[in-house]
């Protein structure tokens, strides 16, 4: 089965600085811009907004 172009892999890295990063799918029609995600940071040791990277 093919990968699509609709459900690309992204990077979602986090915003506190601690250059951790989580990779998912998004759905681009209903997701068009940056994805941002509130995900655990082991290096920090709590929730932050995690930002998708191009």
């Amino acid at each position: 089965m093919a990968r699509s172009t609709v459900r690309p892999v992204v990077k979602l890295k986090s915003t506190a600085g601690t250059g951790v990063t989580y990779v998912t799918r998004k759905n681009r029609l209903n997701d068009p811009d940056r994805l941002v995600l509130r995900k655990y940071d082991p290096v920090a040791g709590q929730h932050v907004p995690f930002r998708e990277e191009r």
